[in-house]
């Protein structure tokens, strides 16, 4: 009997409740959103804590499999660049309302679902929705995670 890996459990688990194809359209464009300007919140108290962030996430995200680590990586990567070239004085502002509009989003992605968040049930979910949305882009390319 084939093993099923914690990662296959969770994106399985996460997908339940994200089925609605305007629901997932919605999670497309929100959950990487969501984690930009989380990271560009996290950058506002101070660079290092939106590193001290990523960093960690990558630590989980490579404990469940390397290649979603790796993807996680390079987006992360891109995202902290993007901050450091961006004027500070506008992102934490930037990074507030954007954030608030993307969580409305997913909220009325749900809504559409007519199912609630997966984090209502699992904190971890919320690293999981970047992950999930990662999943359709390896598929897509024909890359195993």
């Amino acid at each position: 009997m084939p093993q099923h890996r914690t990662i296959d459990t969770l994106l399985a688990k996460y997908s339940e409740s994200h089925l609605h194809p305007t629901n997932e359209l919605i999670h497309f464009v929100c959950v990487p959103v969501i984690m930009f300007t989380l990271l560009g919140l996290l950058w506002s108290l101070h660079p290092l804590v939106a590193f001290a962030f990523a960093a960690g996430s990558m630590w989980y995200y490579l404990r469940l499999s390397k290649p979603f680590a790796v993807g996680m990586f390079m987006m992360a990567a891109v995202m902290l660049s993007i901050l450091a070239a961006l004027p500070q004085a506008a992102i934490l502002q930037l990074s507030l309302a954007i954030f608030v509009l993307a969580w409305i989003g997913q909220f009325i992605g749900h809504k559409i679902e007519g199912k609630k968040p997966s984090f209502f049930e699992d904190l971890r979910f919320l690293l999981i929705g970047p992950l999930f949305v990662l999943s359709f882009l390896y598929r897509r390319l024909h890359l195993a995670y």
